[in-house]
């Protein structure tokens, strides 16, 4: 009996492996899901329909884009911690969910090192500083003297608690010694909304929100927070020329959830990464700030963790904890 088993298990051993394989090669068979855990709008919702639709082109199976918005981004990286590690769905990393959060907030739902596999960065952009155009400001010295003259008495908005908009407010009270009020809101096209409308004075964000706006008149843009003027909005200064010392960009990635097999993981980021290269996308990415990051899967993993202990850094600096 223990002859025949043996015998069988040999016989069937080619068709097993010739039935992984093709299974291995058909993927995807139906559609991907890619979860962008913050609301239609914002920076993370137009960067991955970018992504989402060469990807769709590529594996000629439809990637959707699918937003989980709420509780800073938690709900949608959940959602995906929870998710069959089959590769069948992509989350969309964001620098609050990834880097802010695991340092700033209490009693996190998920880790970010042991729930995920990391593919690669998305892209990256220095973010801008806006304002409402009732305010009178013309340029960041403006807002530092306008600010200055009225402690408590501005809003800045940002798309949650942790969110690089929030850090970038904090950073901005901090380095320049005003006394500025954070409004949070459930995503960054609402803190748009209300910066037109004038309920918020100024709102650091991304160009791929802001910058629409600003060549539409519907705000000012002052000037973007790297470190040198960013050569895709080379008429902006830097905020450093006002305020010394201040610096600081926002990215994004994509990632899976843990115990996807690495033929999957290693074939998922092969066509991410064509995906980022490609002309037609890097185009719409760049059209109003964004630089496409196409990188090693070890090399994400290295720069998000350094990204946890600068922001940990800044937190601190910032006196920010998010219960």
């Amino acid at each position: 009996m223990r002859v025949a088993a043996r015998l069988a298990v040999v016989l069937l051993a080619p068709f097993v492996a010739g039935a992984a394989a093709a299974s291995s090669e058909a993927f995807p068979n139906r559609p991907i899901r890619f979860i962008v855990p913050s609301p239609p709008g914002g920076s993370p919702d137009i960067l991955a329909r970018i992504v989402s639709q060469k990807l769709t082109e590529q594996l000629r199976q439809q990637v959707v884009v699918d937003n989980r918005g709420g509780a800073s981004g938690i709900i949608g990286v959940d959602l995906v911690k929870r998710a069959a590690p089959d590769g069948y769905t992509l989350l969309f990393v964001t620098s609050t969910t990834f880097a802010s959060l695991p340092v700033l907030k209490k009693d996190l739902p998920y880790d970010v090192e042991k729930d995920f596999i990391p593919l690669s960065r998305i892209a990256w952009v220095a973010n801008v500083v806006t304002v409402n155009n009732a305010l009178g400001v013309n340029s960041m010295a403006d807002l530092v003297k306008l600010a200055k003259a009225k402690p408590g008495q501005l809003n800045y908005g940002s798309a949650g608690n942790g969110s690089p908009a929030h850090l970038a407010g904090a950073m901005f009270n901090v380095l320049a010694g005003v006394e500025s009020v954070h409004v949070p809101y459930k995503g960054a096209a609402l803190a748009m909304t209300d910066l037109i409308g004038g309920q918020l004075q100024f709102f650091i964000t991304s160009p791929l929100v802001a910058m629409p706006h600003g060549r539409a008149g519907r705000i000012k843009v002052l000037a973007t927070t790297g470190a040198r003027r960013d050569p895709l909005l080379p008429e902006l200064p830097v905020v450093a020329d006002t305020v010394p010392g201040y610096e600081i960009v926002q990215w994004w990635g994509a990632a899976l959830p843990a115990g996807t097999p690495k033929a999957l993981v290693q074939r998922l980021h092969k066509e991410l990464v064509a995906a980022l290269d490609a002309p037609d996308a890097r185009a719409a990415m760049s059209k109003n700030g964004a630089t496409p990051q196409p990188e090693a899967t070890a090399e994400f993993a290295a720069f998000m963790k350094n990204e946890r202990a600068r922001i940990a850094k800044i937190g601190g600096q910032a006196k920010i904890v998010i219960d």
